[in-house]
This record gives structure tokens, C-alpha cells and sequence, in this order.
């Protein structure tokens, strides 16, 4: 087997050590030497691997990504050697004889001979953004799981605003919570705060909010309100950090805006999680096998055992199932006809996984291509690709029904 790298490290990260494997080849044919080290992961013992690979004049670097561990050693060594991260999964060492050094040594070993699975890094600024894109989705669900405790309370409370009003924390929502804090409790006047379409409900506002709210329930709401408010005004210093990342990208953001189910903050995530370069991969089937967005391949006999889609990146798929439920709603849009047709037949979520794959698609030729812009097929578009066929199946369809049915050309 021809070596790749005839000087090269595996390192084997963990939180407060690192076991290091250096294999430098011969030229002669003779046997490749080993060198082994086992290292403190703190500012100092870094220094000492970096000056350890500069002695033993390495030009190649892999490691396993171990948790969060191998990001200060990456950031160390990054610009100085070339760097090659492994899913750990994916280089498992035989059963029976793991240990620190040998998944050390079996890095290194696959990367000399150019067989370690490498993992996409993107650039510092790309990881940045992405660290601050997924911190805002994590406060994002803090904020609706203070939201659903605030349910919990009002239930408790035999307040059953959620039954009438589909956001209990709209607009109407947090009058009538600001008004039971404020120690108002007559449920005719509660339900005259209603705005919008709970207007027309105020009957059944009036039953929903006829209950026995407390100080104790009153004590446990203004904490959980304030911890919304926080929530949120973190949430509002995170998008104009994020926007100052996006400016450079100005004009991809406003392309990627103009597909359904896609805003602002969906740009954002698929900038943080792709990247404004998509040359990584050769095409959409290569972008959305990487991300999982597509069935599973998986055969055996000439048999399709499962179709399955693997464990991917969760921020990415979480971002595009949602881009996708959003699409759904739009009228008038592909999407929406695509989802319709797969529902019935398919499923719900193999459904909307159906269109979270065209999106990555959609999404990878306005990246690949900066003067691509995007343009809607129309929710008819199935039925204007094979107008005929649309034709006869609607033609059975009544002839099911007991209607005999003519048809006459329309004049252009």
C-alpha cells in the first residue's frame, strides 16, 4: 500500500490528556518508525506537542472529534500543519484492544496510507457563526419551555386559555397574563382584552378564564415571564451579532430569502452550517447525503434492507424540517403540491423530508451559482408536466362518480 503521508501524526484527544503518535516512513523499505507520547491538553502541554511534531518534522496532523475537546488543539495547530478531523465511529479499532495509544497509533496509521474518513471544517468565521446560530436555537426552546411551564401553571390554576387561543402567549395571551398579575380575576373582563380573531371568541374566552388563580400561581408566572424576557433580549443581542456576519453575504442571504419557507434566520443557519462555498461537494446528492437529508443506502443480496435516513448534522436537518413545514403553507408553491402528493401516500414525515431535500438542492445551485436566481414551478406544476395524464386520471375519477364527461379543447 503506498504511503501518502510519510510524516504524520494521530492524536487521540481527551479532557485533560492527549495521547500522540508520530510514524515517520523510511525510504529505505525498511519498517516505519513509532514514536509515542501521551500529553496534558492545557496551554502548556500544547506547546510541547507543537514543539514535539516541529522536531520530528511532521506535515500532517488527524484527530478524532471527541466531543468539544479537539477544538483548542485544532486551533493551536491550525495554519502550521495540514489537519485532517475523524468521526471517531468511523475509525473503531478491533474489539478487545482499545485503548488511548492504540486509537492514537490508528489514526495515524489510516492517514499515512490516506484512508482516514475525513470530517468538513469550515473556515473560523463560519464556525463562529455557527456557534452563535446554534446558541440561538438553544434559547429559542428555553423560551418555549418557559412558555409551556406557564401552561402547566395556568392549568393548575383551571385557566384553559391554550384550549381557545392557539398562541396562548400572543398578543392577547399576555394581556390577560399581565392582567391576573395585576390581581384581576373576573373572567368577563379578562376575555375583554381579546384582539384580532379571539375577538369573536369572547364567549369562550369567558369559560376558559372562569378559575381560581392565586398568589402562588401568580408568584410562579411573574418568575417564569421574567425568565422569558431575558431569554428574549439575549435572543435580540444574538441576531444583531449575527447580522454583522452576514453582511459580507449580503447578496446570498437575499437570494436564499426568496425561496419559500426560507428567511433571514434560515440563511443564516445554512451559511453557518454549509457555508457560502458549496465547491466541497460535487453535487446537491453529495450536499444532502451529507447532511442525511435523503433516504438511507443500505444493501444486501441485491435486496434494499432499509430506507432509513442516518443521524447527520441535527442543527441542519432541525433548520430545514422547518424550512420545509414553513414551505408547506405558502400558497401557491410547489412545495406545497409536493408535500400534498406525498402526504397521502408516503406519510406526514416522509413527506416533509421530501421537501426538506428539494430545498438543499434549491439551495445548493444559488449557492454554487451567484447569478441563479430562484423561480417558482407554481403549485401546478405537476399537473401542466403531463397535462394528458393529468387529463384522463380526473376523467376516471368522474366516470367513478357517474358522470360521463366530454372534452373540448380551449381556444388560444
Amino acid at each position: 500500500m503506498k504511503v501518502v503521508y510519510p510524516r504524520c501524526a494521530g492524536i487521540d484527544v481527551h479532557k485533560e490528556s492527549m495521547t500522540v503518535c508520530v510514524i515517520v516512513d523510511r525510504r529505505d523499505g525498511s519498517a516505519p518508525e513509532y514514536h509515542k507520547r501521551q500529553l496534558a491538553t492545557h496551554t502548556e502541554g500544547i506547546r510541547q506537542l507543537c514543539a514535539w511534531l516541529e522536531e520530528h518534522q511532521v506535515t500532517d496532523v488527524g484527530m478524532e472529534s471527541t466531543g468539544v475537546y479537539w477544538k483548542p488543539v485544532w486551533n493551536a495547530l491550525e495554519g502550521k500543519w495540514g489537519l485532517h478531523l475523524c468521526n471517531p465511529q468511523h475509525v473503531r479499532v478491533i474489539p478487545g484492544a482499545k485503548t488511548d495509544m492504540r486509537d492514537g497509533t490508528r489514526v495515524a496509521e489510516l492517514l499515512a496510507y490516506g484512508k482516514l474518513p475525513e470530517s468538513f471544517i469550515p473556515p473560523a468565521w463560519q464556525r463562529e457563526l455557527r456557534d452563535l446560530t446554534r446558541l440561538r436555537a438553544r434559547m429559542t426552546q428555553e423560551v418555549s419551555r418557559a412558555g409551556n411551564r406557564i401552561l402547566k401553571v395556568l392549568e393548575d390554576a383551571q385557566i384553559k386559555l391554550d384550549c381557545v387561543a392557539s398562541d396562548a402567549l400572543g398578543v392577547t395571551g399576555r394581556l390577560i397574563i399581565k392582567a391576573l398579575l395585576e390581581g384581576k380575576t373576573d373572567a368577563a373582563e379578562l376575555a375583554e382584552l381579546a384582539v384580532g380573531k379571539l375577538k369573536k371568541k369572547k364567549a369562550q374566552l369567558r369559560q376558559a378564564l372562569d378559575g381560581k388563580f392565586t398568589d402562588h400561581h401568580r408568584f410562579q408566572i411573574r418568575l417564569l415571564l421574567k425568565m422569558i424576557q431575558e431569554y428574549e433580549s439575549q435572543i435580540l443581542e444574538l441576531d444583531k451579532r449575527i447580522s454583522q456576519y452576514l453582511e459580507p453575504y449580503a447578496d446570498a442571504v437575499s437570494r436564499l430569502d426568496e425561496v419559500p419557507g426560507i428567511d433571514r434566520l434560515g440563511a443564516a443557519v445554512i451559511l453557518a452550517e454549509i457555508g457560502p462555498d458549496v465547491r466541497h461537494w460535487e453535487d446537491s446528492r453529495k450536499l444532502a447525503c451529507w447532511s442525511c437529508l435523503c433516504p438511507g443506502n443500505c444493501e444486501s443480496g441485491g435486496k434494499r434492507l432499509s430506507g432509513r435516513t442516518r443521524k447527520g448534522n441535527r442543527w441542519l436537518r432541525r433548520a430545514f424540517c422547518q424550512m420545509a413545514w414553513a414551505s408547506t403553507r405558502k400558497k401557491g408553491s410547489y412545495c406545497k403540491t409536493q408535500y400534498r402528493r406525498l402526504a397521502g401516500r408516503r406519510g406526514k414525515q416522509r413527506a416533509l423530508l421530501a421537501v426538506a431535500h428539494t430545498l438543499i438542492t434549491v439551495v445548493f445551485h444559488l449557492l454554487r451559482d451567484p447569478n441563479l436566481q430562484y423561480r417558482e414551478l407554481g403549485e401546478d406544476y405537476f399537473d401542466k408536466r403531463d397535462a394528458a395524464q393529468t387529463a384522463t386520471h380526473l376523467i376516471k375519477r368522474l366516470a367513478k362518480l357517474g358522470y360521463e364527461v366530454t372534452l373540448t379543447p380551449k381556444a388560444a
